[in-house]
């Protein structure tokens, strides 16, 4: 063999070597990702060739799946009371993916998860029967919370507070994700171009100014660094509050409340403007942004498994600024599943249970793959003592303030009502909110409620007179 045949021989083998490497590579290095890969339709084909396994409320699913009638899309997803349990299953869509409970455990619902297969699956590589998600959410307070609401732009979430499971997760104007499980882009686009925005959960994932529903944050702080002693204790409020560094005076929006120097009771009562806007330029931005970071603000992982949008108490504010913050007002936001958290951990004595709406994951037979109840962590926000009277406070708001439209014969519930501006000076519609606990029979719920938008005049507008009657409703089912 002469030299030029020999060289072109092992540059030959080279070649080959060099190809057989990279379709090694390919195969078992990229194979995974490209197998992975969303635009990679073979997943969709595979993840709708059977049936998917189901969210379940109250002991029935909510979701289904149905035949399809052509394609290679052999089935779709469908839904029971879609619009009713959006804002907590999500939607599953051939054509335009997954979200929430159906997202977070597509793989679970889909047949693939790993703890679903058995030896003979594993070996096989075969799709196991799918699994199912349990869900915390309770079929009538869902119902009471979505029939209340109604027309209303707006959200509710309650709570048990003894246990942070969720029992309603409510976002008005909702939408029926059966709509768009397989891929209708006119129904897409009329959804996702509609000016009231109703794909948006609105109880977690947007915040909102509170309002005076904040003060209780406020309040919480007070106690706990001893600036007051009691919610009783007379407070150093002058009415109006001058705003400091501003010829600017924070006042209230009954003239006639008596809000100079009242107590915390009596300012929870009134919602007394001046009391927490000078408290909480004397507790110091810091110490209240501590508490409200105990109670969830400022947590940009806040998972209940969805992931909610975080609340944020600011910083770096001057004191005329930490003054608004203490009304809720300034950059101060929240979502209605934080304004929950508060008041269940008022009402559970001052602890919080970390809130969550899957109360299990099975598998197709019922075994439990994990058990979330179980898990659910406590953590002590304020003092059983600060807890006890702030109870006490908040009741006095439902029993004779402005939180008179919550109450409920044979309950005891305890409340507090906020109107948020909403616009350069206020130039729009302001926010209702209302934020609540109730307790009879054994039984405890804690519910928050926003109100955006409703058919009600401007001057109607209040959380007593929209939200409360929301949160009442709620927690008489929760109770019943």
């Amino acid at each position: 063999m002469n030299k030029t045949i020999r060289r072109a021989s092992v540059f030959a083998l080279l070649l080959v070597l060099a190809l057989l490497v990279r379709a090694t590579w390919v195969q078992f290095y990229d194979g995974q990702a490209l197998a992975d890969d969303k635009n990679n339709r073979r997943n969709t084909i595979a993840l709708y060739s059977e049936p998917l396994g189901n969210i379940i409320v109250g002991g029935d699913a909510v979701t289904g799946s149905a035949r399809t009638k052509s394609g290679d899309l052999a089935y779709k997803r469908t839904y029971t009371d879609g619009s009713l349990y959006a804002a907590v299953t999500g939607y599953s869509s051939q054509a335009f993916g997954a979200t929430q409970l159906e997202g977070i455990y597509q793989d679970l619902l889909g047949g693939t998860d790993n703890r679903l297969k058995s030896v003979l699956d594993t070996v096989t590589n075969k799709r196991s029967e799918p699994g199912n998600v349990i869900t915390t959410i309770d079929p009538d307070v869902q119902k009471a919370a979505y029939d209340a609401l109604g027309d209303k732009k707006g959200a509710a979430v309650a709570i048990d507070p003894t246990t942070g499971k969720i029992l309603a997760v409510v976002s008005t104007p909702s939408y029926d994700p059966s709509r768009i499980t397989t891929g209708d882009s006119d129904a897409w686009t009329q959804l996702t171009k509609d000016s009231d925005k109703p794909m948006t959960n609105r109880a977690l994932r947007q915040p909102l100014p509170p309002g005076s529903t904040f003060k209780l944050v406020v309040a919480a702080a007070a106690l706990e660094d001893g600036l007051y002693s009691s919610v009783d204790e007379k407070t150093d409020s002058p009415d109006p509050y001058p705003l400091p560094q501003s010829s600017d005076k924070l006042t209230n929006e009954n003239p006639s409340a008596p809000c100079e120097n009242a107590s915390i009771r009596v300012a929870l009562q009134y919602s007394c403007n001046n009391v927490f806007g000078s408290m909480a330029v004397d507790l110091g931005q810091d110490k209240v942004r501590a508490m409200a970071e105990k109670f969830g603000f400022n947590d940009d992982e806040q998972d209940v498994p969805v992931r909610a949008y975080e609340s944020v108490y600011p910083s770096d504010m001057d004191d005329a600024q930490t003054a608004l913050s203490g009304i809720g007002q300034f950059d101060v936001t929240a979502t209605p599943l934080q304004m929950a958290m508060v008041s269940a951990a008022i009402a559970n004595d001052g602890k919080l249970v970390s809130p969550h709406m899957v109360s299990q994951i099975t598998d197709s037979s019922g075994d439990v793959l994990q058990d979330y109840d179980d898990n659910a962590s406590t953590e002590e926000i304020v003092s059983s003592s600060t807890a006890e009277q702030l109870q006490s406070a908040m009741q006095t708001v439902v029993e004779e303030g402005t939180g008179t439209n919550a109450q409920i014969a044979g309950a005891t519930v305890g409340g507090k009502t906020g109107t948020a501006q909403h616009g350069e000076n206020n130039s729009k519609t302001p926010y209702a909110w209302f934020t609540s606990y109730g307790k009879a029979d054994g039984k405890e719920v804690a519910v928050a409620v926003v109100v955006e938008q409703s058919d009600a005049a401007r001057s109607e507008v209040s959380g007593n007179g929209l939200a409360a009657p929301v949160a009442r409703a709620v927690m008489e089912a929760a109770l019943k």
